[in-house]
C-alpha cells in the first residue's frame, strides 16, 4: 500500500451516503485498520485531492469516536473543483489523504447554555459540539435552519438524538416555526455562549443581533465556511519582502499577494483561498496589512503582525514578511 507523505493520514472512503440536496456524507476510516487520532468538537481535516487542490471540512460525528471521521460535503455551484470533485469521483473504497485534526472552533467551558445556531450546511461543526454536550450532561440548545426539509442534511438523526435540545427551522414552512434572533438572543448572560456556522448573510445576522442584545464579544464564536474575495480597482501595487530569502516581489494591483508569492517560487501552504480558514496565516514583520478576511479576531487585526495573504493586502508600500 502506497504511503501518505509525512505529516498527512491515509484513510479509506467507507461509506458514502447522499445526506440531502446537493450534500454527501462521507464516512473515513484508516487504511490501515487502525486507530485515529483524536479530536475535539468543532475540529476539521484537510481533504488533499488531485491537481494540488487542499479543502477543509469539519468532523461531524462524535469526539469519542477513534475508529472513524465524518465529513459531509455541499456541492458547490461555484465551486472551484474541491466540492465537485468529492462529489463526482469519489466513491466507496477510495483512499484519500487528509490532515490530522486542527480546531479553531473549539468549545469554551461554561456552566451556563451553550447556544448553537447552523445554517444549512453550517451544521457540520456543530453537530460535533451537540454530541459532545449530550454525552457530558451539559446544557444545550440546537437552532438548525435550513431552506427546506430536503435540504437539511442530518435532520432525521438530530430529531432523534436531540430530541428535548433541538428546534429546526424550515424557511419554506409555517411562520410560527421561523427562526426569531430577537427572542432567542434576549438574555446574554455572562455564562451563556453562543456559536454559530452557516452563510456569510445567516452568520452576519445572528451575530449583528447578538451584538444589539448586549452579548460579549467573548461569548460569541463563528466559523467562516466561505468569504469573498474583495477586489477594488483602487487597489495599488506594492512590494512585499520575503525575509528569510531577502527576495522582493512586486505585487499587481490584480493579483493577490498569495498569487505573487507563488509565482516567485515562495510556497505558502493553502487551502480555501477567501480568508476563512487560516491556513495561509502568515507573520508580518514590517508594514501594515490591509485585512480583508473573515478568520482573525478584532486583537490579532489590531496588532498588525499577521496576515492571511490569500486575500489580504497592504496599506503600506512595503511588506514584510516571516517566509
Amino acid at each position: 500500500m502506497r504511503r501518505a507523505p509525512a505529516g498527512r493520514l491515509s484513510v479509506r472512503v467507507a461509506a458514502r451516503t447522499v445526506e440531502a440536496d446537493d450534500i454527501v456524507r462521507f464516512e473515513l476510516v484508516a487504511a490501515d485498520g487502525g486507530v485515529l487520532p483524536p479530536f475535539t468538537p468543532g475540529a476539521h481535516i484537510e481533504v488533499y485531492l488531485k491537481r494540488g487542490l487542499v479543502r477543509r471540512y469539519s468532523l461531524c460525528n462524535n469526539p469519542c469516536e477513534f475508529h472513524r471521521y465524518v465529513i459531509a460535503v455541499l456541492r458547490d455551484p461555484k465551486s472551484r473543483g474541491g466540492s465537485e470533485l468529492l462529489h463526482t469521483q469519489v466513491r466507496e473504497g477510495d483512499l484519500l489523504e487528509i490532515s490530522a485534526p486542527r480546531n479553531h472552533f473549539p468549545l469554551a467551558e461554561t456552566t451556563g447554555e451553550t447556544l448553537l445556531l447552523a445554517g444549512g450546511i453550517g451544521i457540520t461543526p456543530l453537530l460535533s459540539m451537540a454530541e459532545h454536550l449530550a454525552d457530558q450532561g451539559a446544557r444545550f440548545r440546537l437552532h438548525y435552519r435550513a431552506r427546506s426539509r430536503s435540504a437539511m442534511a442530518f435532520a432525521g438523526y438530530i430529531e432523534s438524538r436531540f430530541a428535548d435540545s433541538t428546534a429546526l427551522h424550515l424557511s419554506d414552512g409555517a411562520p410560527e416555526q421561523l427562526l426569531d434572533l430577537n427572542t432567542l438572543l434576549v438574555d446574554p448572560s455572562p455564562a451563556r455562549h453562543l456559536y454559530v456556522c452557516g452563510p456569510k448573510g445567516f452568520m452576519d445576522a445572528v451575530l449583528e443581533t447578538a451584538a444589539r442584545l448586549g452579548w460579549d464579544k467573548a461569548n460569541l464564536h463563528r466559523e467562516y465556511f466561505a468569504g469573498e474575495v474583495v477586489a477594488s480597482s483602487a487597489d495599488q501595487p506594492f512590494e512585499v519582502r520575503a525575509a528569510r530569502s531577502n527576495k522582493v516581489i512586486t505585487i499587481a494591483s490584480g493579483q493577490s499577494l498569495l498569487q505573487g508569492l507563488a509565482k516567485a517560487g515562495i510556497d505558502v501552504p493553502r487551502s480555501c483561498e477567501q480568508g476563512v480558514c487560516g491556513t495561509c496565516m502568515t507573520t508580518v514583520l514590517e508594514g501594515e496589512p490591509d485585512h480583508r478576511d473573515l478568520y482573525l479576531s478584532d486583537e490579532q487585526r489590531a496588532s498588525k503582525r499577521c496576515i492571511l495573504p490569500c486575500c489580504s493586502r497592504s496599506r503600506t508600500p512595503l511588506l514584510v514578511l516571516d517566509i
